[in-house]
C-alpha cells in the first residue's frame, strides 16, 4: 500500500526516543510478575490476554482503523486474535499479550505520518514489545522500520500483510530511490518482512490482464505519494514488455477539484485504457467520476484500471455509478479459491468474530502473517534480536497463504499458492471477481527493470 516519505524531523525525533530507551529501558522476558506496561491508550487498545498469569510479551498490530480500510483492517485484527487464542496466547515457553493500535486518524481519514511516527517511538521504548504485525500502508512502514530497526535489544521485528512498495526491501532499478532500502535499515541489520507480494508483481499482474483485454493504448496516471509512483512506474514497465503502447505517464493533484482538463488532454493522445497508481483516499473518487465524464463509461472505448489502494468497497461507494465496470486487482485470491489450513481458519473467523460476515482476503494475510510472527518468536531465546533471526528462517509448507520462505531481504520466495496469486475484481454494485491470476517470471523482472 502507498508510501509518503517521512520528513527528516520526524526521522530525528524518532531516533532520539530510541535513543533516551536505550538508556532507560532493559531488555528480555518477564519473570512471570506483573503485568507488562501497556502502550499508550491514545493509539492502542488495553492489553488482551486469556492466558494464565501476566503475559511475559506483546505483540502489537499496527494498522489504519479509520478510513476506508477500516473493514479490512479490523478483519487483520480478528485473525491475529484468532491465531492467539488458539495457541492459549502462547508461542512456545513465552506469554503473548496483544495491542490493537491505530496508525489512523480521524482528521486525514487514512494513516497518518505523525500518528506512525508515534506508535513507532511508543514500541521501541517499552521493552516487553517483542513484535509488530503490521503495517497497512507501505508509507507508515517506511516510517516504523527505522525506528524499530535500532530499538534495544537488536531492534523489534516486523511483518507486514499488506505493504507492496517494492523498495522497503530490495532497490529496483528506476523505480526506487538511490538510498532504498538502506535508509529503512540504518543499524545495518534487517528486521522486516512481509507475506504480501510486492508492486513488480502486481504491475506486472496488470499488464497482463490488459494485454488479455486488448488494450493497445496506455496513460498511467499516479497520485504523487511514492505508492502510487511505484506501481504506475512498475505498470508502465511491464505493459511495454508485453507490447502495449504507453501514451503517457504524469500525476494528478490529490487537492484538485477536477480533473476534467486532465481527461481532455489523455482523450487527446488516443489511449484505450487509464490506470491509476495510488489510493483512493487521494481524492480518486473525483478522478474517476472525471474519468467517465470526459472519456466515457469505463466499460466503453476506455477502460480504467487500478491497484490495491483502489481495492475496495470505498471506491465503490465515493465514485458511485462512475465505479462501474472499472477493474481493481489486489494481492490473493478470492476467500472461495483458498484451500487447505485456510479453509478451517475462514471458517472459524466466519463463525466467531466476523458472526457470519463476508470475509476479506487481508484476514488471511493477517492471520498468516500473525502465524510467523508466533513461531519465530516460539522458536527465539525470548531476546528481540533472535526473533528477528528466526523470523529471516521462516519456512511455511501448506500455511494458510499456501508454501514459502522469507528470504534474506525480507520478501516471500520460493512461493506457491495464495502467497503469488492476484484477484482481478470488475466494479458492480460491489466487488466482482473477473480473474484470478500469477504472473510471468519474465513480466515480473521486466516490471522491476531487470529485463
Amino acid at each position: 500500500m502507498s508510501l509518503k516519505l517521512k520528513r527528516n524531523g520526524v526521522f530525528l525525533a524518532g531516533l532520539l526516543v530510541v535513543a533516551l530507551a536505550l538508556v532507560a529501558a532493559g531488555c528480555g522476558g518477564d519473570d512471570g510478575g506483573g503485568a507488562p506496561e501497556a502502550l499508550p491508550s491514545s493509539s492502542c487498545t488495553a492489553i488482551e490476554y486469556e492466558g494464565d498469569g501476566n503475559p511475559d510479551y506483546i505483540v502489537a498490530s499496527d494498522l489504519p482503523l479509520q478510513g476506508a480500510s477500516r473493514t479490512q483492517t479490523l478483519q487483520i485484527n480478528d485473525a491475529i486474535r484468532a491465531e492467539l487464542k488458539s495457541r492459549n496466547f502462547e508461542a512456545g515457553d513465552y506469554k503473548i499479550g496483544f495491542q490493537a493500535c491505530d496508525d489512523a486518524t480521524a482528521q486525514a481519514g487514512k494513516w497518518d505520518s505523525g500518528k506512525c511516527s508515534q506508535n513507532a517511538n511508543s514500541y521501541a521504548a517499552n521493552d516487553k514489545v517483542i513484535g509488530v504485525v503490521g503495517t497497512f500502508n507501505s508509507g507508515c512502514a517506511a516510517i516504523i522500520i527505522p525506528v524499530l530497526n535500532q530499538a534495544p535489544d537488536g531492534g523489534i521485528a516486523m511483518i507486514s500483510p499488506a505493504n507492496t512498495y517494492p523498495c522497503l526491501t530490495v532497490n529496483l532499478p528506476g523505480g526506487c530511490d538511490a538510498t532504498e532500502p538502506d535508509k529503512y535499515y540504518p543499524s545495518g541489520s534487517r528486521n522486516y518482512a512481509r507475506v504480501a507480494p510486492s508492486d513488480d508483481y502486481q504491475g506486472a499482474v496488470q499488464a497482463e490482464f490488459m494485454k488479455e483485454q486488448g488494450v493497445k493504448k496506455l496513460y498511467v496516471l499516479n497520485d504523487r505519494e511514492a505508492y502510487g509512483l511505484g506501481v504506475a512506474t512498475t505498470t508502465r514497465k511491464a505493459a511495454e514488455h508485453v507490447g502495449i503502447e504507453i501514451a503517457g505517464f504524469e500525476a494528478w493533484d490529490p487537492k484538485a477539484a477536477s480533473y476534467e482538463s486532465l481527461f481532455k488532454k489523455i482523450q487527446s493522445t488516443g489511449a484505450d485504457a487509464v490506470f491509476l497508481g495510488g489510493l483512493i483516499d487521494e481524492n480518486g473518487a473525483q478522478v474517476i467520476k472525471d474519468k467517465v465524464a470526459v472519456l466515457g463509461p469505463n466499460d466503453g472505448d476506455v477502460a480504467l484500471l487500478a491497484p490495491d489502494g483502489f481495492t475496495t468497497q470505498a471506491t465503490i461507494d465515493e465514485a458511485g455509478t462512475a465505479a462501474k465496470g472499472m477493474f481493481m486487482s489486489v494481492a490473493g485470491v478470492p476467500i472461495d479459491e483458498f484451500k487447505g489450513a485456510a479453509l478451517g481458519f475462514i471458517d472459524g473467523l466466519q463463525k466467531g468474530p466476523l458472526q457470519g460476515k463476508a470475509i476479506d482476503p487481508y484476514a488471511i494475510y493477517g492471520g498468516q502473517a500473525a502465524q510467523v510472527m508466533l513461531d519465530a518468536i516460539e522458536g527465539s531465546d525470548g531476546t528481540r534480536s533472535d526473533v528477528i533471526k528466526k523470523l529471516f528462517e521462516t519456512s511455511v509448507t501448506d500455511g494458510l497463504l499456501g508454501t514459502f520462505k522469507i528470504d534474506a531481504n525480507g520478501d516471500p520466495e520460493e512461493a506457491s499458492g495464495a502467497v503469488v496469486g492476484f484477484t482481478i475484481y470488475v466494479a458492480t454494485d460491489e466487488l466482482t471477481t473477473k480473474a484470478t491470476v500469477s504472473p510471468k517470471p519474465e513480466t515480473v523482472a521486466a516490471a522491476g527493470g531487470q529485463s
